[in-house]
């Protein structure tokens, strides 16, 4: 029996330096982009055992790292300097880990800067870090990316290796994979990286025929909530435009870009995208993206922009430049339904934080990252620190799940 020839290993300073085939083929292989049905005939609903290696998620795509990446809006000088692992074997790509040399800890969702703080307050260097993720996008998907037909455990592990080398290559103090897969979570585990859990709100699709029979499935209370929400949140003469390939003009993205920077400054302080990050994504990936619009006076007041994947539609960010009372909770989270329920799509992920999400049918769903410290003393911490971290997520998570909205046994429809 011949053996396997060796993996090779090397960091990359662009995505551009890799080929968009080679890229999407350990991204999202068996799959392609326009995860959404682009039929009028809704399709099942996708099987929940279909493994998550067959999914599309858009947001490893190739097309997604290039705009990011020539956009400006990831690079080096906004403190994300691309330090991208490929794997080879035979000359050919086998595997990829998205990776960014960072300078700081913004725009990652997983919050570390209680670690940073506490050991550069004991004469450390906290900067720079290796983060494996996707900037600004607080989503779960692959990480560790690699193409089928190749030995995966032993890809996996030169990936892992690699990921190792690399922080002591660029004397990073840290390496974090963020909003991973659960098996990717728990390999990393295995060599030597430390686990994290948090939470997001997700909703689930039951097999709803139309947003009203998504309705009847909460209790009274909360029925005639959503019910109010939505009819004021149209109260002002309001419509509600969901955009997608096509319909996604570059005077649609001024106005979003408006909405974008309006809310991103009051909220972030700077935004992290830039205009042409959106001119970017329409040219390229318009069937991945449902834009839901609201319109009134004939001027747009406020949208949401949303990716499709396979059987997910992944919320991303909202602005406006008027507000309306429950524009928002229509916008980003009524619509979505809407759209996953008519597009038989299994989930809906709204993005980060927000208990508030409950009381609309989003249920706690963990998030699993993993973190290799190299410094000995800030890896015992960090790791007893975690340790409690976890149980107090699970415990949370329960709680909330138990304070949901739906009805309970003997609770009537009305």
């Amino acid at each position: 029996m011949i053996p396997p020839s060796e993996i090779s290993l090397e960091a990359v300073g662009s995505v551009s330096e890799i080929p968009a085939a080679d890229w999407d083929a350990c991204a999202n292989p068996a799959s392609g982009p326009g995860g959404g049905s682009d039929s009028a005939v809704p399709a099942p609903l996708p099987d929940s055992s279909q493994s998550s290696k067959c999914r599309y998620n858009p947001f490893v795509s190739h097309a997604f790292f290039i705009a990011l990446e020539s956009s400006n809006s990831a690079c080096s000088r906004t403190g994300w300097g691309p330090r991208h692992l490929i794997a080879r074997q035979d000359g050919s790509i086998v595997g990829i880990v998205p990776c960014y040399l960072k300078s700081h800890s913004q725009g990652e969702y997983v919050f570390d800067h209680g670690w940073a703080n506490a050991y550069e307050s004991a004469g450390g260097r906290y900067y720079p870090k290796l983060l494996v993720s996707v900037p600004f996008t607080p989503a779960t998907g692959p990480r560790l990316l690699i193409r089928p037909g190749n030995d995966e455990a032993d890809v996996r592990a030169a990936l892992a290796g690699g990921l190792v080398g690399l922080c002591d290559a660029t004397r990073a103090s840290s390496v974090h994979v963020t909003f991973a897969r659960k098996d990717e979570w728990a390999f990393l585990a295995e060599k030597g990286f430390l686990r994290r859990t948090d939470q997001q709100f997700h909703w689930r699709n039951d097999g709803y025929s139309c947003f009203e029979d998504f309705l009847a499935s909460l209790n009274s209370r909360h029925r005639k909530a959503i019910r109010r929400e939505r009819r004021d949140a149209l109260a002002n003469g309001i419509t509600i435009h969901v955009l997608t390939g096509g319909d996604l003009t570059e005077e649609i993205w001024d106005a979003f870009f408006q909405f974008y920077m309006e809310t991103g400054t009051r909220k972030w302080g700077r935004p992290y995208l830039t205009r042409s990050f959106y001119s970017l994504i329409g040219q390229s990936m318009s069937r991945d993206i449902a834009l839901i619009m609201a319109r009134r006076d004939g001027r747009w007041i406020a949208g949401a922009i949303n990716f499709i994947g396979s059987d997910t539609l992944f919320g991303r960010h909202w602005g406006a430049i008027e507000h309306h009372p429950f524009l928002h909770f229509e916008v980003c989270y009524y619509q979505a339904i809407d759209f996953a329920i008519q597009h038989r799509l299994r989930t809906v992920e709204a993005g980060a934080q927000g208990e508030h999400k409950i009381a609309r049918g989003y249920l706690p769903q963990t998030t699993y990252s993993a973190h290799y410290i190299a410094d000995p003393g800030l890896r015992r911490a960090v790791g007893d620190f975690l340790n409690r971290e976890r149980h107090y997520v699970a415990e949370a998570a329960r709680e909330l799940t138990e304070a949901g909205p739906f009805r309970k046994t003997g609770d009537g429809v009305a």
